[in-house]
């Protein structure tokens, strides 16, 4: 795919079907409304990563926005549709700002994103105070939906996503580690984002009701390059398994040099979905071969017209895992401004803020490329729109190493296989 380096990314249009004419209306909603003249596009905004380390994650989202707005043939209500793309980064200060410019333009009528949990902590308060909505096609983090600050959530209205929760993962990932791996001892590490932190403690706490041992619980900061203290730190815990949810290049680092590190000889890692990207096996090299990496499942044959279409348009395969994601969330998106959406006899259109958020929150079984989608409203799942079942664990093979080969080969689907006898998953 083309790196995108404007801040403005201005789709190519075309006219479609014009919708039903009614009287000019005023606005009654108490949000506001935002006002598309005849002849103006309706803007939709995008706050993705698409510099730095984890930019394919950016890649990855915008190619399923780009898609889903191929399908509607870039139209609207026989109106242009017009893609604001801000860079969010993978941090708070980058969601903040990327949040902060949207926010500025009355004529975004919502946002795709962010990637990263970081960022949307930073994004929320400002999407949810200016009456905006955002939908998140890969945050996990379980603190963005539950909506008790005082407990440590940071849910506002406004904020969607068709992710799933982390606290889904968490789950599976360590009964996988302890019915299919038949773990006995888990060690866990994060680097503090709330990504990572969430779950490394919803793994920790479940792997601990299933009575395993957790042995060790620690972090590395953003940025480290040596990991041989922390390793060390483990290895007097010898765990069977470590789980590592870190981003690159902190897990390429983690893995790399756990190989020289006595006492972790037989230890197993198991990755996040920050891992399951096309870049972690080639820039890890060998050490990557037998690790376990959580991340999306998605197929059907909706979804294999879509990689169909992804390799038309961009010559290559999707770089990570969530791109379908993204595809459901623009639908979702511009599906609300179709049902609310008030047509003046000149084609002009106003669109009610606080319609657009009930809109998506009274989502029921939409079917998406990643499920039947329901967007629910009690924390801890406010705003949790995805079913949770579009999820599986991953193995790096020497095909994804040397070859480049992706994704790499399911060892475990958590919509379909039971713990029940599991047998332990190849090494």
């Amino acid at each position: 795919m083309t790196k995108v380096s404007p801040i403005i990314l201005i789709l190519a249009l075309m006219v479609g079907t014009a919708a039903p004419a009614g009287a000019d209306s005023a606005c009654e909603d108490p949000l506001g409304c935002v006002e598309v003249p005849h002849g103006d596009p309706v803007a939709v905004g995008a706050m993705l990563v698409v510099s730095g380390a984890v930019n394919y994650l950016g890649e990855d989202t915008l190619g399923g926005v780009e898609l889903a707005l191929l399908d509607r043939e870039y139209t609207l209500l026989n109106h242009e549709i017009e893609l604001v793309l801000e860079d969010s980064l993978c941090t708070a200060e980058g969601g903040q700002t990327a949040a902060q410019r949207l926010a500025a333009d009355p004529t975004i009528v919502g946002a795709i994103g962010t990637n990263c949990s970081s960022a949307a902590q930073g994004a929320i308060p400002i999407i949810s105070e200016s009456g905006l909505l955002m939908i998140a096609p890969s945050n996990t983090s379980p603190s963005l939906t539950n909506s008790d600050i005082g407990a440590g959530g940071s849910h506002l209205p406004g904020y969607f996503r068709t992710s799933q929760n982390g606290l889904i993962e968490g789950m599976r990932t360590a009964e996988f580690a302890k019915h299919v791996l038949k773990a006995k001892t888990l060690a866990t590490i994060h680097d503090g984002d709330p990504y990572t932190s969430g779950l490394s403690q919803a793994v920790a706490e479940t792997f601990a009701d299933l009575d395993g041992g957790v042995v060790f619980q620690g972090a590395v900061n953003k940025g480290d390059t040596d990991m041989s203290s922390i390793l060390t730190e483990i290895a007097v815990h010898q765990p069977d398994v470590i789980y590592v949810p870190l981003f690159e290049p902190e897990a390429n680092f983690f893995a790399a040099q756990m190989q020289y590190i006595a006492g972790l000889e037989d230890t197993t890692i198991i990755g996040g979905a920050a891992s399951f990207s096309s870049g972690f096996p080639e820039n890890t090299g060998e050490a990557a071969i037998g690790i376990y990496v959580s991340g999306p499942l998605v197929s059907g044959d909706a979804y294999d017209r879509l990689l169909a279409q992804w390799l038309d348009e961009y010559g290559s395969d999707p770089p990570s895992g969530y791109h379908a994601h993204a595809y459901d969330a623009t639908n979702l998106l511009l599906n609300a401004v179709e049902a609310v959406a008030l047509v003046n006899e000149d084609g002009s259109l106003l669109i009610g803020r606080q319609a657009m958020r009930d809109a998506v929150a009274a989502t029921e079984g939409y079917p998406g490329l990643t499920g039947r989608l329901t967007c629910r409203e009690d924390s801890p799942f406010a705003g949790d729109c995805s079913p949770g079942t579009a999820l599986a664990m991953f193995q790096i093979t020497e095909a994804e190493v040397y070859d480049d080969n992706w994704p790499p080969p399911v060892v475990w689907n958590f919509a379909t296989d039971s713990f029940e006898d599991a047998r332990p998953a190849r090494a």
